[in-house]
């Protein structure tokens, strides 16, 4: 799809806003993910691996942050 225009035919959902939820929804299910793998990273006492996920965890969360507020500022109040 790149024409640059929704067209909604898989979702049958033309709603740009669906995008930027389901956006916000992945950053905070990455954040999620990366909490497993940052304590599998601490039991095999690997310091490189717990700093990559950390960051890969707060970037997903300012991923979220940004998504929210973005969202925030489009909906109708």
């Amino acid at each position: 799809m790149s024409s640059g225009s929704e067209t909604g035919e898989v979702t049958g959902t033309r709603d740009k806003d669906y995008n930027l939820i389901w956006y916000i929804e992945a950053c905070l299910s990455n954040a999620l993910r990366m909490e497993t793998y940052i304590r599998d990273a601490h039991r095999q006492n690997d310091a490189e691996l717990v700093e990559l996920f950390q960051k890969a965890q707060s970037d997903s969360r300012k991923g979220a942050e940004f998504g929210k507020q973005l969202l925030a500022t489009r909906l109708p109040e």
